[in-house]
């Protein structure tokens, strides 16, 4: 099983992880061509290698087009309409509109509206629909299977948005992240954005404090506009392949069939704003998430 590893130990935000899958080995090409069916307002991509506190990562942003003004609020329907039309493969649809529709409820839920009378602000921006689709896009050219998270460091403090100064986290991210295991941090700043929440709460399926059994394949940094004080602002993610019969691999042992564990699967189980993001070994008993399974690509094979 291709298996997915989210090292959030910075926390998490949209760009940060698609840079980081990217960095890891996702498919940069076809990332950028399917982009192109998003027809929204014009933007650019940049990708460009950092340092943050010694460690290089990768920083992706979207630019928009001096000639046409941006566009910060778009109602969730109409964010819909464009990705059913976009003509991307049913995978990475459905893990779109999944991501949409996790920030949609939140949202709806904290105003007290239907969700098709949702409307975005940030989250509605061009840059972080293109962070989620990108991050479909990402999922789908690695093949994965199975994601597993960190505990999720959200933040403390207040920040500025559309409707005034907000609480850290943020309402939306908080409501995301209902049930599922968060990290205290250090720093009085948003740590994980309403997207980053959104990812997290909608495509991963277990949550461990260490990296789990596999062999590991690659790993990729994405990093956060912000410098934080020795603190190495990156999202690390860890791509690997693992099975219900493997044993950990063990230099000079031999096997037997009672050697092999077999490990219990655990089931798939804005308004929002954009941040900056300007912008530890034991294993813990995993959350079983009672919201309906995201299915990922289960007919990928282990190369790409």
């Amino acid at each position: 099983m291709r298996i997915l590893y989210i090292d959030c130990f910075s926390g998490l935000s949209g760009d940060m992880t698609i840079a980081a899958l990217v960095d890891a080995g996702a498919d940069k090409t076809y990332i950028e061509q399917e982009l192109l069916k998003i027809n929204l307002e014009p933007y650019t991509l940049e990708w460009k290698t950092v340092v943050k506190c010694g460690i290089t990562a990768l920083k992706f942003d979207v630019h928009l087009d001096p000639d046409h003004p941006p566009v910060h609020h778009r109602h969730y329907s109409t964010i819909v309409d464009a990705i059913q039309k976009a003509g991307f493969n049913e995978n990475v649809t459905r893990l779109s509109l999944a991501i949409f529709k996790k920030i949609g409820q939140a949202e709806a839920k904290i105003h007290n509206i239907p969700l098709e009378h949702v409307h975005f602000h940030e989250v509605g921006a061009i840059d972080s629909i293109v962070d989620v689709i990108g991050t479909a896009l990402a999922i789908d050219s690695l093949h994965i299977e199975k994601i597993i998270s960190a505990h999720v460091p959200l933040g403390s403090g207040i920040i500025e948005c559309d409707h005034g100064f907000y609480p850290i986290p943020a309402p939306a991210t908080l409501e995301m992240m209902k049930g599922l295991p968060i990290a205290p941090t250090p720093f009085h700043k948003e740590m994980t954005t309403p997207t980053g929440a959104a990812i997290i709460s909608t495509l991963v399926q277990e949550f461990m404090r260490g990296i789990p059994s596999m062999i590991i394949e690659s790993i990729g940094y994405g990093a956060g506009t912000r410098d934080l004080p020795k603190h190495p602002n990156v999202l690390r993610v860890v791509l690997g392949e693992a099975d219900n019969h493997l044993q950990p691999w063990q230099p000079q042992h031999q096997h037997t069939h009672d050697d092999h564990v077999e490990h219990g699967h655990v089931h798939e189980h804005s308004h929002s704003h954009k941040d900056e993001h300007g912008h530890s070994h034991e294993h813990t008993h995993s959350h079983e998430h009672t919201h309906t399974p995201i299915r990922l690509n289960k007919q990928a094979k282990h190369k790409h």
